[in-house]
């Protein structure tokens, strides 16, 4: 029995217990929900994760569905009826199709498109195609080349007896097709076929006012100066002039001011190739500031473009053909484009003026320096290369071929003109000229070889740019009229060559004064 009293029983009982430690607690103080309202707060963020993505896809379909659609109608309005055969349906299956359709092109793959400005509805000279390109595009490589025919070239047009500028023949083909656009088009894609030697894929026609507001829908461009603009006499409305300026340097253009830029040619010392290079220039630009990102994420703007385009531009690319079309303008280099004039402003340019008589007007045109399109044929197969002419240039120079020219044409005044095309134009240097004492008419020409092919080049060349037939042996009548020292090559002058030199030749100058005083004049405009 314990008589201990209970406080000293309460102590040894506490010295007999075993010692504990003291329990511990988490030193957190998250209550046991936390677990929970992080599972929430992850399912939010997923959420509101799921909806923006959701989000940016109906954007992306509604923006895809947009572009087709604008595809579509630009493309129905753009194209002349006859292109367009199927229905909306198909023609959105088509554009939408990941396999985008082929471009019409050669066997070596080159495309080459027409490209020709007009001044448009309601301004004078509406239909004169005054801006004529071909741009040829070699579809692997995206290379890109420019090859420019001036408006005053004169041609004849095909399947007729007719010549005029090459800048009225469009309207010359609407003006006989009960305005059909379509064979007004290819009226003047015949013509270009004929002057380079290219077969014509597609045609591009746009209006001044289209070019000017696709630019402001754009919010202009940006471009480099070489050189101070200055021109008194740039066509305005109405048949006036207002003065253009424009200082070396740096600009922003809007649509107005580089329409002005691109057609600017009289304070221009290299005249239409310098406003070549300037067209180039504002391409380039174009085409960056569409491409770019604040452009074609901008669905104000390329639904301003579109109707711009689908207003003012007139082509036979097909509606399915369009997204082809932007792929490739999209890769194309242009910012190494090989841009070439065909001109008549130095000794080595291509052509020449001259002039033909309207009644009592005396009208200036261009016309090719050797009577024949030959020189153009050349330079248009060799776009992507014109190292190749230099060449060959340096290897008839290296021959040093000598010539004789017998006239047996029956024309006194042809003798002087074709000698001074290969003196003054194709640099020969060694020529001599005898009369035809026989007076025998000849209906070819004929360009006798006695080096028996030693001088390849320029035998081709003769060959090509008189143009001549090629013979290896002279008969006896024309050997009794050469002389007693032989000349590589005797030039047979006939009948044929007769109506490509009767042209006579006048300046540039006289070219310059006749499109200030006369600049709207062309018979053919209606």
């Amino acid at each position: 029995m314990d008589i201990l009293p209970p406080k000293k029983r309460l102590q040894r009982d506490s010295r007999e217990l075993p010692r504990t430690e003291p329990i511990r607690r988490p030193l957190t103080t998250t209550p046991a929900i936390a677990p929970a309202k992080k599972v929430l707060k992850k399912h939010w963020f997923f959420r509101l994760f799921l909806g923006l993505f959701f989000l940016a896809l109906f954007c992306g379909i509604a923006y895809g569905a947009f572009f087709l659609y604008k595809t579509y109608r630009t493309g129905k309005r753009i194209n002349p009826p006859t292109t367009q055969s199927s229905s909306l349906l198909e023609t959105l299956q088509a554009i939408a199709n990941p396999n985008l359709a082929p471009i019409k092109g050669d066997a070596n793959g080159q495309t080459n498109i027409l490209l020709l400005g007009v001044a448009g509805q309601g301004k004078p000279g509406r239909n004169l195609t005054d801006t004529i390109m071909v741009a040829s595009i070699d579809v692997k490589t995206q290379r890109v080349a420019l090859l420019s025919v001036p408006r005053d070239l004169y041609v004849t047009i095909p399947n007729t007896q007719m010549q005029t500028k090459i800048n009225a023949v469009y309207q010359y083909g609407l003006s006989n097709s009960g305005n059909d656009q379509t064979t007004g088009a290819d009226t003047i894609a015949k013509t270009i076929t004929n002057v380079t030697g290219l077969s014509i894929d597609y045609y591009v026609m746009m209006n001044f006012d289209g070019f000017e507001k696709a630019i402001d829908d754009i919010a202009g461009i940006n471009i480099t100066s070489e050189r101070d603009l200055y021109d008194e006499r740039y066509p305005g409305p109405n048949y006036s002039y207002e003065t253009f300026s424009l200082s070396k340097g740096f600009h922003h253009l809007d649509g107005a001011t580089a329409l002005k830029y691109a057609r600017e040619r009289h304070n221009d010392p290299e005249g239409d190739f310098g406003r070549a290079k300037r067209q180039q220039q504002i391409m380039q630009a174009v085409k960056n500031k569409i491409f770019s990102t604040g452009t074609l994420m901008n669905v104000f703007t390329i639904n301003n473009l579109f109707d711009t385009l689908g207003d003012n531009i007139k082509t036979n690319i097909t509606t399915e053909e369009l997204p082809s079309f932007f792929e490739l303008t999209k890769k194309l280099d242009t910012n190494n484009i090989n841009n070439v004039v065909v001109d008549a402003w130095n000794k080595d340019s291509l052509l020449k003026v001259s002039h033909v008589q309207y009644g009592a007007v005396r009208a200036f045109v261009l016309i090719p320096r050797i009577g024949n399109y030959s020189e153009i044929h050349d330079l248009a197969a060799n776009i992507f290369d014109l190292n190749v002419l230099q060449r060959r240039k340096e290897e008839i120079a290296k021959e040093e071929a000598t010539l004789v020219i017998i006239n047996q044409s029956g024309d006194a005044q042809i003798l002087a003109k074709i000698k001074n095309v290969l003196q003054d134009s194709l640099n020969y240097k060694n020529i001599r000229v005898i009369p035809n004492v026989a007076k025998t008419i000849a209906e070819k020409t004929v360009v006798y070889d006695a080096t028996n092919g030693q001088k390849p080049f320029t035998l081709d060349e003769l060959a090509a740019k008189l143009p001549a037939e090629v013979s290896y042996t002279v008969n006896e009548e024309v050997a009794t009229l050469l002389p007693k020292e032989p000349a590589d090559m005797t030039i047979l002058v006939g009948k044929d060559l007769i109506a490509r030199y009767t042209m006579e030749e006048d300046t540039m100058a006289d070219l310059n004064a006749a499109q200030d005083d006369q600049m709207y004049l062309n018979l053919l405009d209606k």
